[in-house]
């Protein structure tokens, strides 16, 4: 983010108040991600599509975006309607997070209580307005589960659910989201039962709950809902990835149904990629040759196409 330069008209200079702000950002954002990262679980490939892009070349495109909600969220802080209006503080950066894949900022209009969050398992009463999909979740007061549900496969699904993850008890925020210009997304997290990190789950669990996607996500697949297969696929791989190495041989043939999605989403890159994974445990396997090729075509290499 550019700092303004100094004005020779003589305009004061407002460069230092903005590096302080930037710096307090900075600071708060570490703080929040290491807060973040001791319960959960261990850092892990983010491998889910559509609502949240995977690779972190991905993250790096989002950044000088992400930047841009941020300033905007600054700037429109006097905007808020209901409770935001009766703020007589100005926006502090601890009010703001992002999300990691560049996805949306949230910034907190009421804060919750205690540090618990969200878990797998935990059934949510949240309340969401102003989703700008085709279909959002249900109008009112709504219960949601966490990792449960076919409420994860809605185009909207995905989004709460990570910003869920971050929440505290009885904390409301809004959702500055790229490319949406209207007004922000508001979600409210009343209360939430406690649940699991995947870390606290046994093998067994880990690796029947990731069958369970595997096969929710070939039923999509086959009824012509990419995306939402590509979402399953991408939570079965991550509940793997947590497993110690080798993991599961399944892992091979969900990175290669990933590709499948990732190139009808119109997405080469990171189906090439998971394309690459398949082939990094399996260097014969046919589908994911086959399935690479298309990918270094659709990016304009013929010789790796060919190859």
């Amino acid at each position: 983010m550019e700092t303004p330069a100094v004005s020779t008209t003589g305009e004061k200079d407002t460069s230092q108040p903005q590096q302080q702000w930037e710096k307090n950002l900075r600071e708060n954002f570490d703080s929040v991600t290491q807060i973040r990262q001791q319960p959960r679980d261990p850092p892990t490939e983010t491998l889910e599509l559509g609502v949240s892009p995977d690779p972190a070349s991905q993250i790096l495109e989002n950044t000088q975006g992400t930047e841009k909600l941020v300033a905007e969220l600054e700037g429109d802080s006097h905007k808020s309607h209901g409770s935001t209006s009766q703020m007589s503080e100005a926006l502090q950066a601890s009010d703001l997070w992002y999300c990691p894949d560049g996805s949306f900022v949230k910034k907190i209009i009421i804060r919750g209580h205690g540090l618990d969050k969200p878990k797998l398992g935990s059934c949510c009463r949240v309340l969401a307005l102003g989703f700008p999909f085709g279909s959002g979740p249900p109008e009112g007061w709504t219960e949601l589960t966490m990792g449960v549900g076919p409420w994860r496969e809605e185009t909207w699904g995905e989004l709460i659910e990570k910003c869920l993850e971050s929440m505290c008890q009885g904390e409301e925020a809004e959702l500055q989201l790229p490319g949406h210009s209207g007004p922000p997304v508001r979600l409210t997290l009343a209360s939430f039962t406690q649940g699991r990190d995947s870390w606290e789950l046994e093998t067994s669990e880990k690796e029947a709950l990731a069958r369970e996607e595997r096969a929710r996500g070939t039923e999509l697949f086959r009824a012509g809902n990419a995306e939402g297969a590509a979402r399953c696929y991408g939570r079965a791989l991550r509940l793997l990835l947590t497993l110690p190495p080798p993991g599961p041989p399944e892992r091979t043939v969900l990175h290669a149904n990933l590709a499948a999605c990732q190139l009808l989403l119109g997405q080469p890159q990171l189906a090439a990629q998971s394309c690459d994974r398949v082939l990094e445990r399996e260097p014969g396997h046919l589908k994911a040759l086959y399935r690479r090729g298309v990918a270094q075509a659709a990016l304009g290499n013929l010789e790796k196409a060919t190859a």
